[in-house]
C-alpha cells in the first residue's frame, strides 16, 4: 500500500518529509517524479490535481484534501465519482483562522491602518474610539471555524451573529439561517466576515447588492468586509466600486479568484483594502500529515472516515 501527494503548486519535499516523519512505516510517493507502480497507490492527498492524474490510479480508495475546503480538488473534471473525499478539520487550522478573523476585526475596530499612516507622517492624532459592544459582526458560514471565531469575538464584547444553511445554537451569538433570513442578517451587520464553503450557491455572494444591504448604523457609517473563505465568493469590481462610492468603509481580503493576485490588480494599492496572500489558516505540514495518517489508519481498520465530503453540497 502506498500514499501519493499530488501538489503541483506546493513545496513537495516539505510535505513528503513531514509525512515520513509522522508515519515512518508509510510508503510515501510524490507526483510526478516519484510515483512508482500506480497499482500500489491506495490513498492520495491532492491540491489542484491536474486532470487525469487521480483517475490514473486504479486502486485508489480515498482522496484527501490538505485544506478545510475541497474546491481545489473538485475542479478536476476527470475526478472519479466513486472515491470518497475527506477534508482536514484540525484544531490547528481552526485556531489559525480564528486568530486571523479576530486580528482583522480588531484592526478595523481600533483603526490600526489610520494609526500606521499617522506614524509614517509623524502625526499625533488621538482620535475618538468606540467600545467593541458598539460594533456588530456578522459571520457567513458557521462551521467549526465560523463558530470558533464567533465565540472569540463574542468574548471580546462584540455583538456577533452567524448566518448559515441551517440554524446554529451558540450562547451569546444571534443565529440566522437560510435565504429567507439573509437580508435581516445583513441589516444588523457592521462587519461582514465570510467563511463560507465554495459552492455554486455562494459564488459571487459578496457583491454590490449584498454590500448595500449591510448596516450603515455602525460607528464608521459604512460597513467593512473580511473575506477569508474563497475568492470566488467576492466580486472584486463591486467591492472597489462600493469603496469608492463610500458604500463600504474598508475591506480585508485573503482570497482571490486568481492566485497569486496579479500585480496589476487595483486591490494591491487601494488605500481602504488590506490584502493578505491566502494565509489566514496556513496548513502546518506535520500537523496536517498527522491528521491524514490518522484517517488512513482509521480506514484500514474499517472505521468511518472523519470529515467525509458531500460532493453534492461541495463540503
Amino acid at each position: 500500500m502506498a500514499f501519493l501527494f499530488i501538489l503541483p503548486t506546493w513545496p513537495i519535499d516539505v510535505w513528503t518529509s513531514a509525512m515520513r516523519k509522522v508515519a515512518p512505516g508509510l510508503d510515501v510517493r510524490a507526483w510526478p517524479d516519484a510515483m512508482g507502480r500506480l497499482e500500489d497507490i491506495e490513498y492520495c492527498a491532492a491540491w489542484l490535481p491536474p486532470p487525469g492524474v487521480v483517475k490514473s490510479l486504479p486502486n485508489l480508495k480515498v482522496i484527501m484534501s490538505l485544506g478545510a475546503g475541497v474546491d481545489a480538488i473538485l475542479k478536476d473534471p476527470t475526478l472519479p465519482d466513486n472515491i470518497p473525499i475527506v477534508r482536514v478539520n484540525d484544531p490547528d487550522l481552526t485556531g489559525r483562522m480564528t486568530e486571523y478573523i479576530v486580528l482583522h476585526v480588531l484592526m478595523h475596530h481600533r483603526q490600526q491602518r489610520r494609526l500606521d499612516e499617522n506614524q509614517k507622517r509623524r502625526v499625533w492624532d488621538s482620535f475618538p474610539t468606540h467600545a467593541a459592544k458598539h460594533l456588530s459582526v456578522g459571520i457567513m458560514g458557521m462551521g467549526v471555524m465560523g463558530a470558533d471565531s464567533a465565540e472569540r469575538l463574542r468574548d471580546l464584547g462584540f455583538r456577533v451573529a452567524g448566518w448559515s444553511r441551517s440554524r446554529k445554537t451558540i450562547p451569546g451569538v444571534e443565529s440566522f439561517a437560510g435565504e429567507s433570513e439573509f437580508d435581516a442578517f445583513l441589516a444588523r451587520t457592521d462587519v461582514l466576515v465570510s467563511l463560507l464553503p465554495a459552492t455554486a450557491d455562494t459564488d459571487g455572494i459578496i457583491n454590490r447588492e449584498t454590500i448595500r444591504k449591510l448596516s450603515r448604523k455602525g460607528p464608521f457609517g459604512a460597513p467593512i468586509v473580511i473575506n477569508a473563505g474563497r475568492g470566488r465568493q467576492q466580486v472584486a469590481e463591486d467591492i472597489l466600486a462600493a469603496l469608492d462610492a463610500g458604500e463600504l468603509h474598508a475591506a480585508t481580503l485573503d482570497v482571490f479568484t486568481t492566485e497569486p493576485l496579479p500585480e496589476d490588480s487595483p486591490l494591491w494599492t487601494h488605500p481602504k483594502v488590506t490584502v493578505t496572500p491566502h494565509c489566514a489558516a496556513d496548513s502546518d505540514p506535520e500537523t496536517i500529515c498527522a491528521y491524514v495518517a490518522g484517517n488512513i489508519a482509521k480506514h484500514q481498520r474499517g472505521e468511518a472516515l472523519d470529515n467525509l465530503v458531500d460532493r453534492a453540497r461541495g463540503y
